[in-house]
């Protein structure tokens, strides 16, 4: 469901350049997705077509920590 809401983990971010690139990696593997960083609790709320193991793919080749969703 393309219009599914998953909120992930992703550790390591520590300024708006890390906000950029994560996001930039999220939608260079899915351009249609909707994503949104909070730095200070380190959620990704993504709205995408992708798997989990896309978007940890993405978070790590990134240079990010995935931390899995958030519970």
């Amino acid at each position: 469901n393309m219009s599914e809401e998953q909120i992930y983990v992703v550790k390591g971010m520590s300024c708006d350049g890390c906000v950029r690139s994560v996001t930039n990696a999220i939608q260079h593997a899915d351009g249609a997705a909707s994503v949104a960083v909070d730095l200070e609790s380190g959620h990704v709320t993504l709205q995408s077509g992708l798997s989990d193991e896309a978007v940890r793919t993405a978070v790590e080749d990134a240079g990010f920590d995935f931390g899995g969703r958030a519970a």
